[in-house]
């Protein structure tokens, strides 16, 4: 059950209207045309589109077809004005354009006085007539209204079609990036869950380690949010699908909230006590609470403060603390101290095996009284002792229980700022900043915990150069770093203490307990995984303009970004080691013995360990450009024509220590003596002196060479990204409309 308290900081709840964004994913536009009662086309009325949040007006003219267009608009509640001397202004109400909404208003001019008017007011959901992309738009009530587990938006993406959510997250980015990002399930026209873009008023929101999001909003930030997938325009790019987020305006109206929503156990029903190791409820406390503050900023009069600079800021904070019971199979205190006599299996000293008088059996001899000598139990394996328990619990199945805290934290914070300079200039401002982290505890001192921190800043210009040519200018930096370690990382070294032959503990980024594994028995310390410390980040520069020429809506524009990936860490960074009965059976015989035993003797039966931990330093520089024609054929058909091409070259290595194994695939003809056309490992650049310089792995058999055949990267770069568009709009009546698209990719 989920309780909240809202407390309304005034009676109004917040608007659907959103100040000027300059962002082309999270614009609208509409277009029309303006015709008499005879249907004749009427060039050089004026057309004014006025937001009713913010009082922002634009104007337009229309063209020798008749046409007007408004590339480039906010989401919101609009009123639109047609005049023209000779015939009555026509004014329509309450059209509520959406995220990316291409909507089509027209206008029928009768004969009469300017000062006469017919107003209009717009009752139903703008039509898309006008062009082919489909998608879903999830609007400002239900994003607030609808219960959400957790407050999370993102659970909305199940209600456009064709999506899939709710399956099991990724196994990788559990392991290795964790919290909610890694939590999160959406598919999309059946394509995987990393296969989506995200977008935050129109930057990237994108994590390249596994395509996760960055920032989560609060869903009191958000405005509305569109789900795209199939064919859009070639402004889009770079996944299959796009998610498009828009947050928030001021308006000229103070609007806030000031929230809590908790959940907690003492409101929870007594659950079924099946056996006496739980015979409570698990504790169980969760808070989210925060507040949302938006309206005008009052300027001097000397910069005609009125209706000139909004702001809206959001802080939401989560808690939740719990625990969960866990249960496990210890050795007992005397097993732990080398005592088996309660066991039914011998246990043979590895130290006594002798081969039998055929030269093929061996024997051993077993401990007396199937105890082993203190002397004879390995001073690390003693250490190894202290993160292990005794059992509190009789026999040897779920012999140990206990309560392990659950603490999860998230903190983020929204400030934006937008101003309207004039009627031809609007500016808008962002920072957001996150911080989550969160820790599972295993058995003593064992577990992982999670560091996650992050910024985002976004700054755009859009600017209406002519009634027919309007340009947009943004740019966006985000930096996400994110951290999956064990609870003692940074905090105690404990293979350095352990004094294990051939290991160090290394960076304290990787401190933690080395993995046992004792089979029949709970192991002993962290898992093999991590860590995995990733400082990304992501600076972009966007522009796209819109130009109106007769019945065609051109726009064109590019992106230029250049990208940062610096990852540490790899698996067995502070070693597993495996034991088996192996050591301590009877060899005659291959049986008895004890994975235990063979434990406290140190006598190991598989060790694994990394070299050293695995560092990257990715670097990458992308760019796109594309081109988009809507062609309006008649008042009911549309043509829309677009091309996109990509330059994403492969990343390189900063450090200059990738390698790849290269081989020529198409060298097929058998030749034994000529080495040059064996496999190698290939190291990137190309250096003249020790190709094993800085590294601590050694391949003895297959030669490494760096010899500059595949440059820095390892991967020749593809030049020949071009994703052309298609789509054909027709309405056969103003209330239903039909598309026909198509994209090659």
């Amino acid at each position: 059950m989920m309780i909240s308290t809202h407390v309304r900081l005034v009676v109004l709840a917040w608007s659907l209207v959103a100040g000027q964004v300059a962002f082309a994913q999270t614009f609208g536009s509409i277009d029309g045309e303006a015709r008499d009662v005879t249907g004749a086309a009427v060039a050089g009325v004026t057309v004014s589109a006025t937001n009713k949040g913010t009082n922002a007006a634009r104007s337009a003219i229309t063209n020798d077809a008749g046409a007007y267009s408004f590339p480039s608009l906010a989401p919101g509640a609009y009123t639109l004005r047609a005049e023209k001397p000779g015939f009555k202004t026509v004014v329509r109400n309450e059209i509520e354009l959406q995220v990316q909404l291409a909507a089509r208003v027209d206008f029928e001019l009768q004969v009469g006085q300017v000062s006469e008017s017919i107003e209009v007011r717009a009752d139903a959901a703008l039509l898309v007539t006008d062009n082919a992309t489909v998608g879903t738009v999830i609007e400002n009530k239900r994003i607030v209204e609808l219960p959400l587990n957790g407050r999370n938006y993102l659970q909305l993406v199940s209600l456009a079609p064709n999506v899939s959510t709710g399956f099991a997250g990724q196994g990788q980015a559990g392991a290795r990036q964790g919290g909610i990002r890694a939590a999160q399930t959406i598919a999309v026209a059946g394509q995987r869950t990393n296969f989506n873009h995200y977008t935050l008023d129109g930057v990237e929101n994108t994590d390249p380690n596994f395509n996760t999001f960055v920032v989560l909003p609060s869903i009191d930030a958000l405005e509305e949010f569109k789900v795209q997938t199939g064919v859009y325009p070639a402004e889009f790019g770079r996944e299959a699908t796009q998610i498009n987020v828009l947050t928030k305006s001021g308006t000229n109206q103070y609007h806030g909230a000031l929230f809590e929503f908790f959940r907690n156990d003492k409101l929870d029903a007594t659950q079924y006590a099946f056996s006496a190791l739980r015979p409570s409820k698990d504790p169980f406390k969760w808070n989210q609470y925060g507040f949302t503050l938006g309206g005008p900023v009052w300027l001097p009069k000397v910069f005609n403060g009125k209706d000139k600079l909004f702001f809206m800021a959001n802080y939401e904070s989560y808690r939740k603390r719990g625990s969960t019971t866990a249960l496990y199979g210890l050795a007992s205190t005397q097993i732990q101290g080398g005592d088996f006599s309660a066991i039914a299996n011998k246990i043979y000293d590895p130290n006594t095996h002798v081969l039998g008088p055929d030269g093929k059996t061996i024997t051993a001899t077993p401990f007396p009284g199937n105890i082993i000598p203190q002397n004879r139990i390995s001073s690390i394996s003693k250490q190894f002792l202290e993160f292990y328990h005794t059992p509190t619990l009789p026999g040897s199945i779920n012999n140990f229980v206990e309560a392990q805290p659950r603490p999860e934290n998230r903190d983020q914070f929204i400030l934006r700022m937008d101003y309207l300079e004039s009627g031809k200039s609007n500016w808008t401002g962002r920072y957001s900043w996150g911080d989550e982290n969160s820790s599972s505890p295993g058995l003593n001192l064992n577990g992982t915990k999670l560091l996650t921190n992050f910024e985002q800043y976004m700054g755009t210009n859009t600017r209406v150069l002519s009634p027919t040519l309007v340009t947009e200018t943004r740019f966006g930096y985000t930096r996400f770093y994110n951290s999956v370690g064990t609870l003692l990382a940074g905090v105690r070294n404990v293979v350095d203490e352990l004094k294990i032959p051939g290991l160090t503990g290394g960076a304290a980024v990787g401190w933690g307990i080395p993995t046992v594994s004792i089979p029949n028995y709970q192991g002993i310390g962290d898992g093999t995984d991590g860590p995995f410390v990733n400082t990304n980040s992501s600076l972009q520069f966007l522009n796209n303009t819109s130009v109106t020429r007769g019945k065609h809506s051109f726009r064109f524009g590019g992106e230029i970004r250049r990208d940062q990936y610096n990852q540490v860490g790899n698996q067995y960074g502070r070693g597993s080691f495996s034991f088996s009965t192996t050591p301590t059976w009877d060899p005659a015989t291959s049986s008895q013995g004890d994975a235990f035993a063979s434990f406290l003797l140190g006598n190991v039966t598989l060790t694994e360990a990394a070299a050293q931990i695995a560092a990257v330093q990715y670097r990458q520089t992308s760019f796109a450009v594309y081109f988009d024609d809507v062609w309006k054929i008649t008042p009911n058909l549309t043509l829309s024509l677009g091309l996109r091409y990509e330059n994403t070259p492969p990343w390189t290595d900063q450090s200059g220590n990738l390698t790849t194994v290269f081989y020529n695939a198409y060298d097929t003809t058998p030749n034994v003596v000529d080495h040059s056309r064996y496999p190698v490992f290939l190291r990137q650049g190309k250096g003249t002196g020790d190709p094993y310089a800085g590294l601590k792995v050694r391949w003895p058999n297959i030669p490494l060479v760096q010899d500059g055949r595949l440059g820095d990267s390892l991967v020749h770069r593809d030049n020949n990204d071009f994703a052309p568009r298609i789509g054909i709009a027709w309405s056969p009546s103003p209330k239903w409309a039909r598309w026909v698209s198509a994209s090659l990719r």
